[in-house]
């Protein structure tokens, strides 16, 4: 009986041992996937705080002092060029050009007069020469007589939208006072400012007279149906922020553009030899980028890397990363630093065609 216990505890001692045997094989021989950056030109989007502009947008302003006798118009309303708007009461300079009517009227008949007593040598020459000079004078204060009624009418110089009214029917206004603002909004004038780095970028690989297209993306995050293209820089950097401000302009057939809107501007840039690599290589430690990479001892260190920028399911890595080094492509949660493993090593380019985010 002894004998027949002994020989069943050694044998579940021998299978004991070779389950612990071949889980200690299974735990070497897992294996990790590893790949190594890719270096490639390309194209990445950035994103720009915007102001949207009306291509002339204008304040209207009373030129003369009266009561405001009529309002043709309404707000929100589009105005075509040379339509009467406002209607300052002209009484006042209707009866001031009637003055200056009259006083030219009767300066013209005394030229007149003093001309035929000229002609007949009963007057000297530097006589009529005055005469003509107070005719001249009278009809130039005709003329500013007539020029301060056409005042008493604003109408407009372009034409666009109207914005809301800043004064009533009967109000009082004076010379200077704000009526109401006017924008011509066929086409848009989009403001945004570039860091000065990224501004030498896009001068150094700009070609010459190719102006660069730019998309509008607008507030409701909707991207705006026309392109625009960037038209002029300004001549100096704001030297609190370091910016500089870039201008482009965009159709706006139908309107849906308005002044003072905002949204961001999605501008294409460049990149040579970019060292890209996948995001879910990647792990975050206190907001820094880390990667494990795999040394030639096959054993993986962290190394913190700056990303240059983002793109869906990618990062292109601005430094602390070469392209020839390899990385762990899956499994960072599972291995620590300086941990020895096996890999099977997959080419970056079948990495990134099969390419999703990756969460463990």
């Amino acid at each position: 009986m002894n004998k027949t216990l002994m020989l069943a505890s050694f044998c579940a001692l021998l299978w004991c041992t070779s389950c612990s045997e071949k889980k200690e094989e299974k735990e070497e021989i897992t294996k990790f996937l590893v790949t190594t950056p890719l270096k490639k030109d390309t194209t990445i989007t950035k994103d720009y705080v915007c102001q949207i502009h009306a291509f002339r947008h204008i304040e209207l302003r009373a030129q003369q002092r009266g009561y405001l006798q009529n309002i043709y118009v309404d707000e929100g309303q589009f105005i075509k060029e040379g339509q009467l708007m406002f209607q300052i009461m002209p009484k006042l300079y209707e009866a001031e050009v009637q003055k200056a009517e009259a006083e030219a009227k009767f300066v013209s008949i005394e030229y007149r007069n003093t001309k035929r007593l000229a002609d007949s040598n009963i007057v000297a020459p530097n006589e009529l020469a005055m005469v003509n000079a107070k005719w001249d004078k009278a009809k130039a204060e005709l003329a500013l007589a007539q020029v301060h009624l056409g005042f008493t009418k604003i109408k407009a110089p372009f034409s666009g939208i109207m914005d809301h009214f800043q004064v009533r029917p009967g109000s009082l206004v004076d010379e200077g006072d704000l009526l109401t603002t006017l924008s011509d909004n066929s086409k848009m004038w989009v403001y945004f400012n570039v860091p000065e780095a990224e501004y030498l970028d896009f001068k150094s690989k700009a070609q010459d007279g190719k102006k660069m297209s730019v998309n509008l993306v607008m507030a409701n995050n909707q991207l705006f149906g026309h392109s625009g293209i960037v038209e002029t820089i300004e001549a100096d950097f704001n030297n609190e922020t370091g910016n500089i401000a870039f201008r482009a302009t965009f159709p706006n057939p139908k309107g849906l553009l308005r002044h003072g809107e905002t949204g961001n501007i999605q501008m294409v840039v460049p990149l040579r030899n970019a060292i890209i690599i996948p995001q879910k290589a990647t792990f975050e430690i206190l907001e820094k980028k880390y990667v494990y990479v795999v040394g030639k001892d096959n054993v993986v260190r962290s190394r913190e890397i700056n990303i240059a920028a983002e793109m869906p399911d990618l990062y292109v890595v601005k430094d602390g990363l070469a392209a020839d080094e390899r990385i762990l492509l899956e499994g960072i949660r599972k291995v620590h630093d300086n941990e020895k493993i096996h890999f099977d090593y997959q080419d970056p380019h079948k990495v990134l065609a099969n390419l999703k985010v990756y969460t463990e």
